[in-house]
């Protein structure tokens, strides 16, 4: 009887420390009809003209008690329109330019965190601090077409960093800040700092975008969005690496059950002014069809470009 009873107490204390934990499946399917000048329309599987890059990933969360939780996240690229994972591009720290291109299996994310009442410290692949600060205000969510990212990428940097060490604050009145770092020896001997400061509360989202390698040249975003309701206004100043700075500015709005939103981003030194039309339909919690025309300005290519992408979004 005794025995059981101890039995029974181990199998309550392991279900007790399951229901602490939790994993999630969750991924994106994307894909749309692209055409773009001087090209035929094609099937589009994380192209430009896509809202988002088809992925699969795993999360989870483990309450380690005292309010401290462990938190882990693998996320792979798939390639809808094939089936294939997706490659991963590595560049040089400095220059920019790609060194190297690798079927990376879990290219999107590979990273562990550790959060409570002090923040929240993550080790590993992710996403940039700068990123985060530009997807505050940016108006299409990050899409595959933004002319933000087209322009001035994130700040002038990439969306992810490899080994990056990251310190983000607890939230204070709306406002936070993430640090992040990738050590000199993790980046071919330079350093990498990445940060941003964002503040969040009611119809505002403004934040501030900042990273630096060492022996290069800094790179800075300052952006805010409103929202007043029946429309949404944001804008930026960039001020990238090299010769290139200018602005963004755009709204968004709902006409009936489409969700309409113009982008503009200028580069005020190439001359360069890239534009977007967006307009979404959401068919479910889940699911949108989208459609969208993006205007490539001719400045830093001799020539300008206009693509066009019809298609669908399932997030599951």
């Amino acid at each position: 009887m005794k025995k059981t009873l101890i039995a029974l107490a181990a199998v309550a204390a392991t279900g007790a420390a399951f229901a602490q934990s939790s994993v999630t499946l969750y991924g994106v399917a994307d894909l749309s009809l692209a055409k773009a000048t001087g090209s035929s329309a094609q099937l589009s599987g994380n192209g430009t003209m896509n809202n988002g890059s088809s992925r699969l990933g795993v999360r989870g969360v483990e309450d380690l008690g005292g309010g401290l939780k462990a938190a882990f996240n693998f996320e792979q690229a798939i390639n809808a329109e094939t089936g294939a994972t997706d490659v991963a591009v590595t560049r040089d720290p400095v220059t920019g330019a790609v060194t190297n291109v690798t079927n990376t299996t879990f290219q999107r994310a590979a990273n562990i965190s550790l959060m409570g009442g002090f923040g929240t410290v993550k080790l590993g692949r992710t996403l940039t601090p700068s990123f985060h600060g530009v997807a505050a205000w940016e108006l299409t969510g990050t899409a595959n077409y933004s002319v933000v990212a087209s322009q001035f990428s994130f700040a002038g940097a990439g969306a992810r960093n490899n080994s990056e060490i990251s310190y983000t604050t607890p939230s204070m009145g709306g406002l936070t800040a993430t640090l992040g770092t990738v050590l000199k020896a993790d980046n071919a001997g330079n350093a990498k700092y990445d940060l941003n400061v964002i503040y969040r509360t009611g119809p505002v989202a403004a934040a501030l975008s900042y990273n630096k390698v060492d022996n290069a040249v800094r790179n800075v975003a300052l952006g805010a969005a409103y929202n007043f309701g029946a429309f949404k206004v944001a804008g930026s100043f960039q001020d990238p690496a090299g010769n290139g700075k200018g602005f963004t500015v755009g709204g968004s709005t709902n006409v009936g059950p489409v969700a309409l939103t113009l982008d503009i981003a200028r580069d005020t030194h190439f001359k360069d002014t890239n534009v977007l039309v967006e307009g979404k339909y959401a068919l479910s919690k889940r699911t949108t069809a989208y459609a969208a025309l993006l205007r490539d300005g001719k400045g830093k290519t001799a020539t300008s470009a206009n693509n066009f992408g019809l298609g669908v979004r399932h997030n599951f």
